[in-house]
């Protein structure tokens, strides 16, 4: 990472943290080193924000920028994200503070990108695979089915093919500046969870298309953990603290009350909801917590709340 001024095609690497290990810090910051341009380290309120920002002062164009308290993944993503497109970045790097991209993941990146707009093709952004870090199940790229989401998987023979992706998660995906610019940032006032998919439905009833990339690979975890559930079929379910739920169902109803999420998202949303709350209620550790939580989302849900869950309300 060169810290002059950011070439032609320059990517930026944007990472939100908040209490991460180091460690796995140490890590990412390390293979991103050489693949990136410019990195961007963006905390939000950390116990230990001094050692990330000292972690971050040993790469010469890596940056710290630190929150007295924490506002939000959404803040934090547009924080870094604004930053980087005022210095010139021509597509910016999301990526979660435990996620570890392999060798030439950014790379295979920018180039799947450079050829989409060579082509023509007007692309809000081009994300990378990944391998559950707890499992080492491989992950899968989404579109939207009349009533269940369509798993498009990678295979063996098809490392340098790209699938068409109706939303991507954020971590790993690599943003077209143009698409930024069009479309606009984060929804702040979600918080949390479905920042990605509510910026991917908002690029999408636009008229911007995103695309997977097999041959970019991570290692990135969903949640504190990962159980597998029979529900119809074998399915990988993050599993979260109690808190989370309460975002998870007070966004997706959020945004089922805006017109530019289409209906086949809306219709297969609801059904995942159901089978969350039939796990996650019944069949997971904290279970009356989890309910707590999901039925204050939906309430919250339904009267149009925004913002940050009070922490006295934490259980």
């Amino acid at each position: 990472m060169d810290n002059s001024q950011p070439p032609r095609g320059a990517v930026a690497a944007v990472v939100t943290t908040y209490q991460p290990d180091l460690q796995t810090l140490e890590a990412q910051f390390a293979r991103l080193d050489g693949q990136v341009d410019s990195l961007l380290v963006i905390d939000n309120g950390s116990a230990d924000a001094q050692q990330v920002a000292e972690l971050v002062a040993r790469y010469p164009s890596a940056r710290f920028i630190g929150a007295t308290e924490n506002r939000g993944l959404g803040w934090a993503h547009n924080k870094g994200l604004k930053r980087a497109l005022d210095e010139g970045a021509d597509a910016v790097l999301l990526l979660d503070q435990d996620s570890l991209p392999s060798k030439g993941m950014v790379d295979a990146l920018r180039v799947a990108l450079k050829k989409q707009r060579q082509q023509g093709v007007q692309t809000a952004a081009v994300g990378a695979r990944y391998l559950g870090t707890d499992q080492g199940h491989p992950s899968y790229f989404v579109q939207f089915g009349r009533l269940h989401f369509r798993r498009c998987f990678c295979s063996s023979t098809s490392a340098s093919r790209l699938i068409r992706a109706d939303m991507l998660i954020s971590s790993g995906t690599l943003f077209a500046r143009e698409a930024l610019e069009a479309v606009g940032l984060m929804d702040e006032g979600l918080f949390i969870d479905h920042l990605d998919t509510e910026w991917f439905l908002r690029a999408g009833a636009r008229g911007w298309q995103s695309f997977g990339v097999c041959d970019a690979l991570m290692d990135h975890g969903l949640g504190d953990r990962t159980v597998r559930v029979w529900l119809g079929r074998w399915r990988y379910l993050p599993v979260h603290k109690p808190f989370r739920y309460y975002y998870v169902y007070r966004n997706s109803l959020l945004l089922w009350r805006r017109d530019y999420p289409s209906r086949r998202w809306k219709y297969t949303d609801m059904l995942r909801l159901a089978k969350m709350f039939f796990v996650f209620a019944f069949f997971t550790g904290q279970r009356l917590s989890n309910m707590a939580m999901m039925f204050r989302g939906i309430r919250d849900g339904l009267s149009g709340k925004t913002g940050r869950l009070p922490q006295d309300l934490l259980p």
